[in-house]
């Protein structure tokens, strides 16, 4: 079965060859859902581990992650991958989480989710392109931007005048993982999309330099923020 990418004809075209296949309704979603990341966003994903009681689907005692790290040796299934190859790789991690490698399609600037949310109103108030945005069990959100902007996190910081300003605001680059919706995140609950991809949203991410004023002022004015200045 092939994939058309872009649409609404290849989500189509995976979900009837779910149905097909006739299996678990689970099973069948969470193949769809990890199809279209590859198919239609063009994104890579890792099975990965779960949490439950505090104790990783690892089985390391010492896991410093639990639940919230791909599977030892599982492997990645590449951008572009059908639905067919997608079941392959995830019927041998029934049950996995879906993780998505950071730095190739995009990055990750990381915020305290109720800074996010404000922040997020001001943006699209604004009309600036804007990526996906997904809030963890946490309490953080994610903002999808392209590729590179870790790298670039300070020197932007710098240049807009917020590097010597007390922020929780982070970004993820290449070598880390995000948990994707709905999957469970450490069996705190599942990661939700405050906004969720669309074609040129996923595709294409907006550079750092975009979103990052934004996110700084409204990250710098949080409670939190404000708390830990102050103490």
């Amino acid at each position: 079965m092939g994939f058309t990418i872009g649409g609404s004809r290849g989500i189509l075209d995976i979900r009837s060859g779910a149905r097909r296949r006739g299996r678990t309704a689970g099973r069948a979603s969470d193949c769809t859902t990890v199809a279209e990341f590859t198919g239609l966003w063009g994104w890579e994903a890792v099975p990965g581990a779960r949490a439950s009681d505090g104790a990783c689907s690892c089985g390391r005692a010492d896991c410093i992650q639990p639940g919230a790290h791909p599977i030892d040796h599982a492997p990645t299934v590449p951008a572009g991958a059908t639905l067919d190859e997608v079941t392959e790789t995830w019927e041998q991690f029934p049950g996995a989480a879906v993780m998505l490698p950071v730095g190739s399609a995009f990055d990750i600037i990381d915020v305290p989710e109720a800074a996010g949310r404000r922040a997020l109103v001001r943006l699209e108030r604004m009309g600036l392109p804007l990526g996906p945005v997904t809030a963890t069990p946490e309490g953080r959100a994610h903002f999808f931007v392209a590729p590179g902007s870790a790298a670039q996190l300070g020197s932007l910081l710098y240049r807009m005048g917020w590097d010597d300003a007390a922020l929780d605001l982070h970004a993820l680059g290449p070598g880390t993982h995000i948990t994707a919706p709905p999957s469970d995140r450490g069996g705190l609950g599942p990661v939700r999309w405050l906004r969720a991809p669309g074609l040129d949203s996923a595709t294409q991410p907006p550079q750092a330099r975009l979103v990052l004023g934004t996110l700084a002022y409204v990250a710098h004015r949080s409670p939190a923020v404000q708390r830990l200045s102050s103490s």
